[in-house]
């Protein structure tokens, strides 16, 4: 820890914060002491508590500043910031001094009246031509972490060197001396801070629901009055938006969970307000079950991630993976542009290099273009950027396997709410069917083959952690294995140097994608092992793809891999 940090802060920070300080022991100071928090290319993301690697108002402030000074040199201060938050404790707080450091530093500053959704950040950023957004969210992080998100101005968020520069002019601001600020109150009534509202609501609703599939889907399903699905925000900003949204698509029953409606940055009812976890879904399925549904959504607090549980045909509830969940939808919007036989010229859709192949085989089965990406879904609004110029191609779907996606080309970033609305009607398409979202998953996988993945997360805890984690990547890059559980390794993917390796034969060929630490090794038998470091936490992800002839043989194959994955972390 630094003494002469902690020393600085017991004098220059505000009473609360340094009597806080001098009642904390200083080994639970040490963490929060012993250096800075980083602004990545994701912004910033720790611990709610004091000192200059969390978050709390200084380093929000501080962060502030940085991008102030960016946008400045870039002379964006005229078109202004868009700033929204989400439920967790010290959200709206945090947004307000973003809001006022801005408006110091003559910067316009635009700020939603409550929480919203993430993308609807993205949305008013697009909309009124701004320089930039931010959101104060730490996404599905439990309830002790927050974090600070930054969009550009395309709504997509910050591309790498635009991140390197803010992160560097963060870096330069002095924590104490360097940030401006002002009033709140009067920086409203000046002008300055432009409160958003009901209209920007409107608009954005508008869009989402143009991007309806088939719009008599659900009512079609609901005259019968027998479609029915719970929704939960758990505690998070959904609360908002998706309710009227699928009510206003002509859902009829629609249950909400009472435990879990209302915002809540404690999240009391669950361990993390995660929808990729079953343990989100335990007050939902209680009242599925008590109100005869199949369908279970739940969005993450800052609601830009869905996940789902159906019921399957032993009457339990299913967790569809975000993998599975992203096929279901990319297929059941190419089929119904072929029912109808308006599929758009040159259609396209992206996902990144961590999501299931089985996108890839129902792209080719239908003369769709993918492409794939670096993690992150910046990288999908890149390419539908692209796309937008005369004779480019039609951005059907975008998604990641950690439970992502987007229809639409009216926000850069991943949307729960419109995903909300596709899977509710893509659950009402199939219950017409009487079809359940899993008999509709086992169908899939019979017609394109059996895909399946697994992700599992190695930490690395303590101060030597990185070193670590640097040092696995070093060993599996510089003596790549020939094999994984058994199958030969016949491509490696080193996208740090952006070039595929074919093992046989030494040929080297472009990845075609900007370098990043990722590392891809190509299995015979279509099986895949993907190592990555992760960008916000003390971890190496572990992406592995497996394709079998049916599920329990490709779940002994995933078995296997993960099994050899651990000889490397020993």
């Amino acid at each position: 820890m630094s003494n002469t940090q902690l020393q600085r802060w017991l004098e220059r920070a505000c009473e609360n914060t340094r009597t806080a300080l001098q009642a904390t022991p200083a080994e639970e100071l040490a963490p929060y002491f012993a250096g800075e928090l980083a602004f990545g290319t994701a912004g910033l993301r720790g611990i709610m508590t004091h000192g200059p690697a969390a978050i709390n108002s200084y380093t929000v402030a501080r962060a502030t500043q940085g991008l102030a000074q960016f946008i400045l040199e870039e002379g964006g201060q005229d078109a202004g910031v868009v700033i929204g938050y989400d439920s967790r404790t010290n959200s709206q707080a945090f947004a307000q001094i973003t809001a006022t450091t801005l408006a110091a530093n003559g910067i316009k500053a635009y700020l939603y009246d409550a929480l919203r959704p993430t993308p609807m950040v993205s949305y008013a950023v697009r909309q009124l031509g701004a320089a930039a957004g931010v959101t104060i969210t730490a996404s599905h992080n439990p309830k002790e972490y927050n974090g600070y998100k930054v969009y550009g101005a395309d709504g997509s968020q910050l591309a790498p060197e635009a991140a390197n520069t803010v992160a560097a002019l963060f870096a330069a601001v002095d924590i104490f001396d360097g940030v401006k600020s002002c009033d709140f109150d009067t920086a409203v009534a000046r002008g300055e801070i432009i409160i958003l509202g009901a209209d920007m609501d409107e608009s954005y609703i508008a869009q989402v629901m143009a991007q309806q599939v088939d719009p008599t889907a659900i009512t079609s399903a609901t005259s019968t009055e027998d479609f029915r699905l719970v929704y939960t925000p758990l505690h998070g900003s959904g609360t908002s938006v998706v309710p009227q949204v699928l009510r206003r698509a002509g859902l009829k029953n629609l249950f909400t969970v009472p435990s879990q409606v209302q915002p809540d940055g404690q999240f009391p009812t669950v361990n993390s307000p995660n929808p990729e976890t079953m343990d989100a879904f335990l007050h939902g399925i209680a009242v599925a079950e008590g109100n005869a549904c199949d369908l279970v959504i739940a969005t993450d607090p800052d609601a830009d991630r869905v996940g789902c549980v159906a019921r399957g045909k032993d009457g339990q509830f299913v967790l569809i993976s975000g993998n599975q969940m992203g096929a279901l939808l990319l297929d059941y919007i190419i089929s119904a542009h072929n029912r109808r036989g308006d599929m758009p010229p040159r259609p396209f859709a992206v996902k990144t290099i961590v999501t299931t192949q089985l996108a890839q085989t129902i792209c080719q089965r239908h003369g769709v273009k993918l492409y794939d990406v670096l993690t992150g879904f910046k990288f999908i609004g890149e390419v539908i950027l692209q796309n937008e110029v005369p004779d480019g191609g039609s951005y059907l779907f975008g998604f990641e396997e950690s439970y992502g996606y987007l229809k639409g080309t009216y926000v850069r970033d991943k949307d729960a709410v419109v995903a909300c609305l596709l899977i509710a009607e893509m659950a009402a398409h199939y219950k017409s069917r009487n079809m359940t979202l899993i008999d509709a998953l086992d169908a899939l996988l019979d017609t394109y083959g059996h895909y399946h993945e697994r992700t599992i997360n190695i930490s690395f805890p303590g101060a030597d952690g990185v070193q670590r984690m640097s040092d696995l990547m070093d060993s599996l890059r510089n003596a790549p294995p020939a094999s994984f559980a058994g199958r030969a390794v016949c491509r490696l993917r080193d996208y740090s140097t952006a070039e595929i390796t074919v093992l046989s034969s030494g040929e080297k060929q472009p990845t075609n994608l900007p370098k990043s630490n990722v590392l891809y090794f190509e299995l015979e038998g279509e099986c895949a092992v993907i190592v990555r470091p992760s960008g916000t936490e003390p971890k190496v992800k572990v992406y592995l793809m497996a394709k079998a002839e049916n599920k329990a043989a490709a779940e002994v194959v995933l078995d296997a891999l993960e099994r050899e994955m651990g000889l490397y972390t020993v």
